[in-house]
């Protein structure tokens, strides 16, 4: 079971690359008490883990004026972020989201990372989240922990481009601008879904899983992830890296042992069953923050033949689409995470911003 949480900093810690470049970040943890869940379900306290880069800047109200939230995708941590193909691109000196003038949120989204999530000991006795209790967590975290109550941009990756856009409807009156990529803003159907739901049953089926009270790693959980390889992977790239039958069954197993490593399986279930009910579809007209939508057309989860973003963004009062072409260069879905190839894009969306006061 998880230990009670203090709303502190507990730890200074070099950020990877962008620690090179003069930034640090500060690692924390944030307790909310007696958190509800759309379910009906409760905690008697989350945990949500964060990181933050840069300082909190206040106008005379003291309003803090230059947050920005940044939110990871499905099984990620905000900690992802301070790698070196986005953070370099983005954190330092003179870079878009520069943190000598921006105060940067990462958080570990709930279900993830160090915040509370099944395999901290209650397994299936947690209560099954949703994107919408990510978001409200989040929203708390940012306004009760971290006393921010405005931000100047919200960013967010795959599963955390799906949050941005509730974000921009449910708190549509606190973001400067929103900056979803690699999602689209409505419910999850067709291949996208069928992929989700045999993530689930590899799990969910296996006799080893035992309800979710499984000694060991149930076989499915191998099975789930060859399944996520194929879903987020570029065959460019992968041709590339492993041009020999030789490298391709080498770098598909070191892959794979790296994430068995590093995933339960409960905790990999409860994340993908999260969508379950995701889509802001109806309500984007509620969105009031001008938003800078980023897809790839090379990504096998948002594929732009089905045409939805066409269909979506004039429903944004405010929107704009960019649809990063396939090269050498992207990483299908994973182009998410590699600012090189879309920086442009969000310097040019920041500079329609009003200016940081």
């Amino acid at each position: 079971m998880r230990l009670p949480l203090a709303l502190a900093a507990v730890l200074l810690i070099a950020a990877g690359p962008a620690g090179a470049q003069g930034n640090r970040g500060e690692e924390g943890d944030f307790a909310i008490q007696d958190f509800h869940f759309a379910s009906g379900e409760r905690l008697p306290e989350l945990g949500l883990h964060y990181i933050t880069l840069g300082a909190p800047r206040r106008d005379a109200a003291g309003v803090v004026v230059n947050a920005v939230l940044i939110l990871h995708g499905t099984t990620g941590t905000g900690r992802n972020f301070l790698s070196p193909n986005f953070a370099d691109e983005l954190f330092g000196s003179g870079q878009p989201l520069d943190t000598a003038k921006y105060f940067v949120v990462l958080p570990d989204s709930l279900g993830h990372g160090r915040s509370s999530k099944p395999s901290d000991g209650l397994r299936t006795k947690f209560p099954r989240y949703t994107y919408d209790d990510m978001v409200l967590a989040q929203h708390r975290l940012l306004t009760e922990g971290l006393g921010v109550g405005h931000l100047r941009l919200i960013m967010g990756t795959s599963m955390g481009c799906m949050h941005a856009w509730l974000w921009g409807i449910r708190y549509a009156t606190v973001m400067d601008g929103l900056v979803p990529l690699a999602c689209a803003p409505t419910a999850i159907a067709g291949r996208n879904r069928m992929m989700r739901r045999m993530i689930i049953d590899e799990i969910r089926l296996d006799p080893g899983w035992q309800n979710g009270a499984y000694a060991a790693p149930p076989p499915g959980l191998r099975a789930a992830l060859h399944l996520i390889f194929v879903m987020t992977q570029n065959s460019l790239q992968l041709q590339t890296l492993a041009p020999s039958r030789e490298d391709a069954d080498r770098y598909v197993t070191e892959w794979v042992q790296a994430r068995l490593a590093r995933t339960d399986a409960n905790d990999l279930l409860y994340a993908f069953e999260a969508s379950r009910d995701y889509d802001p579809a109806p309500d984007l007209g509620r969105v009031l923050a001008p938003v800078l939508a980023i897809n790839s057309a090379d990504d096998l989860v948002n594929p732009p033949e089905l045409g939805l973003m066409d269909r979506l963004m004039p429903r944004v009062r405010r929107g704009r689409y960019v649809l990063i072409p396939q090269s050498d260069a992207t990483r299908g879905h994973l182009t998410h995470s590699y600012p090189a190839l879309w920086k442009q894009h969000l310097e040019a969306f920041l500079a329609t911003l009003p200016p940081v006061e």
